[in-house]
């Protein structure tokens, strides 16, 4: 092999050598550390500016026991309902919304909570094949290293919640005047029904659309499991 090939050869491997460092590294790091900004609220900043708006972003972490159970319940009854019992992925929905693509119905996502939490923290927006692919190994990182728990505290503080807001406290605060820890399970319903397009559904200020998702998402709520770490924990000390 020539020269120039074997340098080609050693830079492309030594180049995804590093990313996967990297990439380890950060997950590592977020298993314990904050997540105070992420690719998404750039992105979000960005678009403001080129619309010559002022920038607003809102987003106050806080833990996970510090936001209500009823907000956990209603993104797991409304985004994924099989949250604590797969491996990042709905293998079943997924096969649904490819079927639903191939009749020439509108696209709808089939990602799980976890799959968000790796693109929300991980990269920017983006319909690429290389973005599905680094979601999906981003994906399969954070199941393995974080685990459940610290996922869905990731999620909540990281999630849209509206216009230039991220996260559970932020929501809470600018559209129900509480905190996070207070949300009713109305509240949570109308937060969790939002999340498809936080920029336009509203909690604040529902349409008579969203308070019909509400209404479904309430009963959701009732018919699963209560979402219990606790449990899920014990469970897999046993095994």
């Amino acid at each position: 092999m020539k020269k120039w090939a074997l340098r080609i050869v050693r830079w492309t491997r030594n180049l995804f050598l590093t990313l996967f460092i990297l990439s380890l590294f950060f997950v590592l790091l977020y298993k314990y550390v904050p997540v105070y900004y992420t690719p998404l609220m750039l992105t979000r900043s960005i678009e403001q500016l080129k619309k010559n708006k002022k920038i607003r972003m809102v987003h106050q972490w806080v833990p996970l026991s510090n936001i209500s159970p009823n907000l956990i319940q209603a993104v797991v009854a409304s985004e994924d309902n099989l949250f604590l019992i797969h491996t990042g992925f709905d293998f079943d929905q997924i096969e649904i919304a490819q079927q639903e693509a191939a009749k020439g119905r509108r696209l709808r996502g089939a990602s799980t909570i976890s799959q968000q939490t790796a693109k929300n923290v991980f990269l920017f927006p983006d319909r690429s094949w290389v973005r599905k692919g680094l979601e999906a190994y981003f994906t399969i990182l954070i199941e393995f290293v974080w685990g459940k728990e610290r996922i869905m505290e990731v999620y909540l503080n990281s999630i849209e919640t509206g216009e230039g807001l991220f996260g559970a406290q932020a929501v809470a605060k600018a559209h129900f005047n509480k905190t996070a820890d207070m949300l009713t399970v109305s509240d949570a319903a109308l937060i969790a029904a939002s999340l498809p397009n936080p920029r336009e559904f509203n909690s604040a200020e529902p349409s008579a659309y969203l308070l019909k998702r509400q209404v479904k998402i309430i009963s959701l709520m009732s018919k699963i499991m209560p979402v219990d770490f606790d449990k899920l924990h014990q469970k897999e000390k046993e095994k």
